[in-house]
């Protein structure tokens, strides 16, 4: 198994940013002149961390070199902060993590690494922040992905919540940044609205993605697969019964499965074998036995 840990300067993100990159084991049986040298592309999952996380969490947290070595499967982690994989023109030099993955990190590993661009090699994952980056990417580019495995993760009805949004929305800043939340939840969407230049554009924007699921053309997008610990708190049974309702309604199809636990990395190396298992890579081990 090969980790490339790279340190980039972006263009979108403003910074230099860093990357973790898996690469398929080299068999032992095999010389490394032919191996390096054979042309081929492999399959990649793109996959995201979520909030108070960074491009290390899934190499540091979970078995995850183990499960792309059994699957001859590039795996390419990204780091992008806090910024929800979403665009930040309003901050200093902009901060545009949604064009930083599409418009820079892909080209960046088609061109660098022997990875597949064709979309039925290609898979995106996430948790929580993550999660909703997993599923906005599936929306807004079903283009680029075969499959997208969302990890902890439900969206809301923001239409359901359109008062109480409104009435944040229209807070002074002294008002909402008191009292937070460990998650900052209130801060969080206050901020995300306040991105738009109203607060109609917020809510026809990319975090309305009930309306974009609603939008979406059913038969183009990629397969969706959902997971959801029992006992989470930021996400009620309600939540996920309503979700997959609406689903329903719009005759969209999803995985969804539920297990024991919390918002926390025990479900999380759980749920990506899971994950793994709906992408329904190559059966056949790979890799080397140690």
């Amino acid at each position: 198994m090969a980790l490339f840990h790279l340190e980039i300067e972006s263009e979108y993100l403003g910074a230099n940013t860093d990357v973790h990159v898996i690469m398929p084991d080299k068999p032992r049986t095999v010389s490394s002149k032919d191996f390096y040298s054979s042309g081929r592309k492999y399959k990649v999952l793109w996959l995201l961390h979520g909030t108070f996380g960074g491009y290390s969490d899934w190499i540091r947290k979970s078995n995850i070199e183990l499960y792309a070595c059994e699957k001859d499967l590039i795996v390419v982690m990204p780091g992008i902060g806090n910024a929800d994989y979403s665009n930040w023109d309003n901050f200093t030099l902009g901060y545009d993590a949604e064009k930083y993955i599409i418009d820079e990190l892909m080209p960046l590993i088609y061109g660098w690494f022997p990875a597949s661009s064709a979309r039925e090699d290609n898979f995106i994952a996430g948790l929580s922040m993550g999660g909703k980056g997993t599923l906005q990417f599936a929306l807004l580019y079903p283009q680029l992905f075969a499959k997208a495995a969302v990890l902890s993760f439900i969206p809301s009805d923001l239409e359901e919540r359109r008062e109480a949004s409104r009435k944040l929305y229209d807070m002074k800043p002294s008002q909402v940044y008191q009292n937070q939340d460990v998650m900052h939840s209130t801060q969080r969407q206050y901020n995300v609205m306040h991105k738009y230049s109203s607060f109609e554009e917020y809510m026809d924007s990319s975090y309305n993605l009930w309306k974009k699921l609603a939008e979406a053309k059913k038969e183009e997008l990629p397969d969706l697969f959902f997971s959801v610990g029992t006992e989470d708190p930021l996400f009620s049974q309600g939540m996920l019964e309503d979700f997959q309702a609406y689903l329903n309604q719009l005759g969209i199809e999803a995985v969804f499965e539920t297990g024991p636990g919390s918002h926390e990395w025990r479900v999380w190396e759980r749920d990506i074998q899971k994950a793994f298992d709906f992408f329904d890579l190559d059966a056949d081990t790979k890799g080397n036995a140690f």
